[in-house]
C-alpha cells in the first residue's frame, strides 16, 4: 500500500486556487487559499493530505506551486 507510506513525502507544497469541480464536489476536502504539501504527483493528478487527513488525488487545475 503505497498511499501509506507516501504520508511522510514532502516533494514541494501547493497553494488551492478554486475548488470549481465539474464533476465531483471537492470543496469539502480542500478549501481555497490553503497551503497543502505535495506528497505524490503524476501527469494529471497532485497527491495531497487533504481536510480529512487522508491521501487524496486532484486534478493539477484547482493548485498553483509556491
Amino acid at each position: 500500500m503505497l498511499h501509506e507510506i507516501w504520508q511522510d513525502n514532502n516533494l514541494g507544497q501547493v497553494k488551492v486556487t478554486n475548488v470549481d469541480a465539474k464533476k465531483y464536489k471537492v470543496s469539502d476536502m480542500l478549501t481555497v487559499d490553503k497551503v497543502y504539501t505535495i506528497v505524490n504527483e503524476t501527469e494529471e493528478y497532485i497527491f495531497v493530505v487533504d481536510n480529512s487527513g487522508k491521501v487524496g488525488g486532484f486534478y493539477k487545475d484547482y493548485f498553483e506551486k509556491i
